[in-house]
């Protein structure tokens, strides 16, 4: 379930269109892994996450993403939590409810662990996102 991102001659598609992937077809006991959404219309969108963070060197707690679109839906997605580290590259796939295309804003959220220092921050150096149908960032 982690393939990523899609073969140069596109994602093979289910149903009316499995004839377009002739060759995808000849395969015996072929594995198909369908990633659905919990709400209507079902779809997602399989996207990699890189997120190197910056700030204090260690600290716990979690980061998470949230997606906004055109029409002002969310959707948080969490990247990593427990011990986390300033020399360290959180990558992470997703699979986003909201269409790239229609995606307006992506927040980066960093909760602290209430045990963990009181004056500690973090923050993200860089977040690279890349969407898996067209390889774009």
């Amino acid at each position: 379930g982690d393939c990523f991102p899609c073969p140069q001659d596109g994602c093979p598609m289910m149903g009316h269109y499995a004839d377009r992937f002739p060759e995808k077809l000849k395969r015996v006991d072929q594995k198909y892994f369908l990633n659905t959404a919990a709400d209507e219309p079902f779809a997602t969108w399989r996207q990699k996450v890189f997120i190197k963070l910056s700030g204090v060197k260690k600290t716990k707690g979690d980061i998470n993403l949230i997606f906004y679109d055109t029409q002002g839906n969310t959707k948080e997605y969490e990247i990593a939590n427990g011990e986390l580290s300033q020399d360290e590259v959180y990558t992470k796939y997703l699979d986003v409810e909201i269409n790239p295309k229609n995606t307006t804003k992506i927040e980066f959220l960093w909760n602290k662990a209430i045990f963990s220092l009181l004056w500690s921050r973090l923050g993200a150096e860089t977040v690279n996102i890349i969407h898996g149908a067209d390889g774009h960032r």
